[in-house]
């Protein structure tokens, strides 16, 4: 019979802690950082260039038609851009529409450059960077959860970067335009697009069976109805989408020409760049939030915190003094960053991998065709009725908007997925 002997020896030193399980910056989280903020960046940056420098050259019809020829193509195309994401890929696509952009972004500077561009190439270059984006965007969802291991976390940090950039960017067009040229603008931003494409390529993704063995028998049209399918078996997905709808032609839609108008006739443009710039700091700050918050129903949380959007309409409809339009204004970008984490990550979180970029196509373009709709109306509303009193049924359906998010069970009763 034997008897276990104390272990006399030193007590050995304690070992490292082991990783977090969701450790965020890695190599793949710190590429695809780098990439989608430099690209962020040049995007923030593009509707200041149009604005100044084809407005100097055409005035404020030509670099509406730039504009607007950006935007429908991106509607047009975007299902599209989700099917060929989960054909080929979302890296393999980002990568492709990052050098297209490298391209018109380019020939645009040199024709800035070298003297006054036609307006037809400006409308060509605008048509294709619309496409590029179109299939740029729906990679994004599906990229988050392949270089990620905490989706909520990456969310929320990507929307500070993209806070940050819409802060910076304007400012760094408006800046270059006044001290350099044009051409400088479309240079910096096709160098930012460069860089997006690089890291995008050194990204090290897990390897797939190839796509000829996934899918046997696909084709565009199937692909197109199964994102439809799955986008409409998702009551939550479909009722926001309707609802946002709604909000983009009564919110988001008029609100910058309206606001800027309002605000700038009564108080001078520098005031409204100057709030504005508190809607980004307000941003930040809700993606600061999103980093610490995690509730058990995401979609609950961010529709309760929406109902904070309803300060900036209303302050602006009220004529507001700056201090009250600063306070409105960032209250409104830190609910619009929270609701923006906590849908991402449902997104992302609740929907199967292979479809998710067809999935994000589809709420990318209701999204989308909402607000480009309230653009197009805010004119001849005004026509109907004052800018203030537009603005006081934007803050209204702000609280409507909440309320009805709130009241469809599928939305309020989301649960958080057990891996954010």
């Amino acid at each position: 019979m034997t008897t276990e002997r104390p272990d006399l020896r030193a007590p050995s030193a304690p070992a490292r802690p082991p990783r977090p399980r969701h450790a965020l910056w890695d190599r793949r989280f710190a590429l695809y950082f780098t990439a989608r903020a430099v690209s962020l960046l040049g995007d923030a940056m593009m509707p200041v260039a149009a604005g100044l420098a084809v407005g100097a050259l055409y005035g404020v019809t030509g670099a509406g038609l730039v504009l607007g020829v950006w935007t429908g193509t991106f509607v047009l195309l975007v299902l599209f851009g989700g099917v060929l994401a989960d054909r080929f890929g979302a890296r393999r696509m980002m990568v492709g529409a990052d050098l297209v952009r490298v391209a018109t972004q380019g020939v645009l500077a040199v024709a800035f450059f070298t003297g006054r561009p036609p307006f037809w190439l400006l409308l060509a270059m605008a048509a294709l960077a619309g496409a590029a984006v179109a299939m740029f965007l729906p990679g994004v969802n599906g990229m988050v959860p392949l270089v990620a291991r905490d989706p909520q976390r990456a969310n929320a940090t990507l929307k500070v970067a993209d806070a940050l950039a819409h802060l910076l960017g304007p400012a760094l067009a408006g800046l270059l335009i006044a001290v350099t040229d044009a051409g400088t603008v479309y240079a910096v931003d096709a160098a930012t697009f460069l860089v997006s494409a690089l890291c995008l390529a050194l990204l090290r993704l897990p390897r797939k069976a190839p796509e000829s063995e996934r899918r046997n028998g696909s084709s565009l049209r199937r692909d197109l109805r199964q994102g439809w399918r799955e986008f409409r078996a998702r009551t939550w997905m479909w009722a926001v989408i309707l609802v946002w709808v709604v909000h983009g032609v009564l919110v988001f839609g008029p609100l910058v020409p309206l606001s800027s108008a309002l605000i700038g006739d009564r108080l001078g443009p520098h005031a409204y760049g100057l709030t504005v710039s508190f809607l980004g700091a307000g941003t930040v700050l809700g993606g600061l939030v999103a980093l610490r918050l995690r509730p058990a129903r995401p979609l609950a949380a961010g529709a309760t915190a929406m109902l904070l959007y309803t300060a900036l309409p209303l302050s602006v409809a009220l004529d507001a003094g700056l201090p009250a339009l600063f306070a409105a204004h960032a209250t409104a970008g830190a609910a619009l960053a929270f609701w923006s984490v906590m849908w991402a990550t449902s997104v992302q979180t609740h929907t199967p991998p292979e479809v998710l970029n067809r999935v994000t196509a589809y709420e990318l373009a209701g999204s989308v065709s909402g607000i480009s709709a309230g653009q197009l109306l805010a004119g001849p509303a005004t026509a109907l009725t004052t800018p203030h009193h537009f603005l006081l049924v934007s803050a209204g359906t702000c609280v409507a908007a909440s309320a009805a998010l709130l009241a469809v069970p599928a939305i309020r009763g989301l649960r958080r997925a057990p891996r954010t």
